[in-house]
């Protein structure tokens, strides 16, 4: 293998752009591998044990090229977050293509951002691109990446692009003082993330049109319309007509968008070779932690031990050699879910997602009217009321909120709120109304989609509505599996929010992101019910504004109904044991393990 450095990548508009190329020594005419990233080309993503260097993948003949983005590291131009990618990943894979020593076909992969740099240029159809393999990234840079349901993805967003993107922005630029600011500054992120109004966030410079502006842009754009729908991914389903590989993981940042872009593709994708060669991964990590033994993840990640390391390396070979070089070696038998049930700790297959044989089981919320904090009398049962029951009240204080303890989000584990964690100190306010089954009398597998059907009432114009779908173990440890959220206002459309009328009661759908997990006998089923999970997401300011624009607040007073008129209920997607898939402890590379 030999490196080259710095090569000179040519843009239509007459930037250049620079790429480390990797070459095997082989005379014979090789695929190239491209990634195309933010994060510096000298970093290769391959860190904290995510993936290989350049250089093992160029042994195993191909002809990689790695590349910085436009504005980064030691690439030209201005950086602008989605801006220029659609054009410039269109220019770079074709320019790849006609390296010496490449056979014109062309793979790319890369995780989170890296990820839709793939997306995006996938969206313009180069002739020569064959095949990505997307990890950790969306299928919507709206609802899903910047916003979630109408709620601003606060820790993720501020922290991100305060530590990465703006700040290696600024160097690349020669901007030593914003730089300098911004390292400060990101020490104090805890004090950053309760900074209000968002649209004057004093780290990026509001007023300079130089630092941040597309963050300005994101704060601006709260509603989903033209400014996003023309990047995101899942709008050009029906044009791409390669085959993907998808890689997540259950605490990731972006899970539902790489699940509906596995999805989407095998529905929608532009031809049959797309349609019946897609594959998804998702394993037991959060957003950067999926590499393990040597990422840092919360604690409970890293108890499953080896059997939930990452097969990304090998297994990206296999599908290289299928796609990229025409080897038969079964990494493609048609659409293919391989999924982490974590619980048991095995790796099961499914063909299509939501798994095949899905029993859609209701859940219902009852209690005696006080189900605030695990000390009440909230349950679940599998009954819906036949009678009246007195309803669940707290209040939501948004200067007081209910604190993020794991989730999904991004980026790393130490800052992140992301993971599982033990709930039982959140579960201990009055504002968080928890409902617990019985101890189940059998083992309960629980994978796919989850959602919360919600019949609640608020005294202000709008407000947020939290869940949480929790694993009680008989030590009383309560495990997080996943959380969803919902914003009152954009209860009906993303694009148009509408206020609620104070005290009028409403029917919501609280999507709570999929999961994994076999609920072993004797454990029990939690749902938590708030409105808010800071600082994961901008606390609801309860005034029919949000913190984007103003500083005033007001608290709200919230009610949960559970009547028969009312059956507030979980919905969950059981697995009977006809339908699970063969367990493994080892991952299956190809269709024939």
């Amino acid at each position: 293998m030999t490196k080259t450095a710095n090569v000179a990548v040519p843009m239509r508009d007459g930037t250049t752009l620079r790429a480390d190329v990797y070459r095997p020594a082989t005379s014979q005419a090789v695929p190239v591998i491209l990634m195309r990233t933010q994060y510096g080309k000298a970093a290769a993503q391959d860190q904290p044990s995510r993936y290989q260097r350049p250089d093992w993948f160029a042994s195993h003949c191909y002809l990689v090229v790695i590349q910085d983005i436009r504005g980064q590291f030691a690439s030209g131009g201005t950086f602008s977050e989605f801006t220029n990618d659609r054009n410039d990943g269109y220019d770079s894979v074709e320019w790849a293509a006609k390296l010496p020593g490449s056979s014109g076909k062309v793979g790319m992969y890369g995780s989170s951002y890296v990820g839709a740099t793939q997306w995006l240029a996938t969206e313009t159809v180069p002739p020569h691109l064959t095949t990505i393999v997307p990890a950790n990234t969306g299928s919507d840079y709206y609802d899903g990446w910047t916003y979630e349901n109408g709620a601003f993805r606060l820790n993720f967003i501020e922290s991100w692009a305060m530590d990465t993107i703006v700040l290696s922005a600024a160097n690349n630029r020669g901007d030593t003082k914003v730089a300098q600011q911004l390292t400060q500054d990101y020490k104090n992120i805890a004090s950053w993330l309760r900074y209000t109004p968002y649209r004057s966030f004093p780290p990026f410079h509001p007023g300079d049109r130089t630092v941040a502006p597309y963050f300005y842009d994101w704060i601006a754009h709260r509603t989903d319309g033209p400014y996003w729908q023309r990047w995101t991914p899942a709008q050009h389903y029906s044009e791409i007509n390669i085959p993907v590989l998808d890689i997540e993981g259950w605490y990731d940042a972006f899970l539902t968008g790489g699940v509906h872009n596995f999805t989407g593709m095998v529905s929608s994708g532009g031809s049959a070779l797309a349609r019946t060669n897609q594959r998804l991964v998702i394993g037991p990590w959060d957003h950067i932690g999926w590499g393990r033994p040597d990422s840092i993840v919360a604690p409970m990640l890293k108890q499953i031990g080896p059997v939930g390391n990452s097969p990304i390396n090998e297994l990206m070979l296999a599908w290289w050699d299928h796609f990229l070089k025409g080897i038969d070696n079964g990494v493609s038998n048609g659409p293919t879910v391989n999924y982490f049930e974590m619980g048991a700790d095995v790796w099961k297959t499914a063909v299509a997602w939501p798994l095949p044989g899905t029993q859609w089981t209701n859940y219902y919320v009852s209690s005696g009217g006080h189900a605030s904090s695990a000390r009440g009398d909230g349950q679940l049962v599998t009954s819906p009321p036949t009678s009246g029951q007195q309803p669940d009240t707290y209040d939501d204080d948004p200067r007081n909120p209910v604190p993020s303890v794991g989730g999904h989000s991004c980026c790393a584990a130490p800052g992140g709120s992301q993971g599982p964690y033990d709930q039982r100190s959140v579960e201990q306010r009055s504002d968080v109304l928890v409902y617990t089954t019985l101890p189940l009398p059998t083992d309960t597998e629980v994978t796919g989609p989850i959602s919360v059907t919600l019949y609640a009432s608020s005294s202000a114009p709008d407000t947020d509505w939290t869940a949480k779908l929790v694993d009680v173990h008989p030590d009383g440890t309560a495990v997080n599996l996943n959380n969803g959220i919902q914003r009152a206002s954009f209860r009906e459309s993303s694009s148009a929010p509408t206020p609620i009328e104070p005290g009028k009661v409403y029917r919501y759908t609280i999507t709570v992101w999929p999961t994994s997990n076999l609920f072993r006998t004797g454990h029990r089923i939690r749902l938590e019910i708030s409105s808010s999970d800071f600082p994961q997401f901008d606390p609801n300011p309860n005034t029919g504004s949000w913190l984007g624009e103003s500083t005033a607040t007001q608290v709200a007073h919230q009610t949960v109904l559970h009547d028969a008129q009312h059956p507030s209920a979980l919905v969950l997607p059981v697995i009977p044991a006809s339908a699970s898939g063969k367990a493994s402890t080892t991952f299956p590379i190809t269709a024939r393990q």
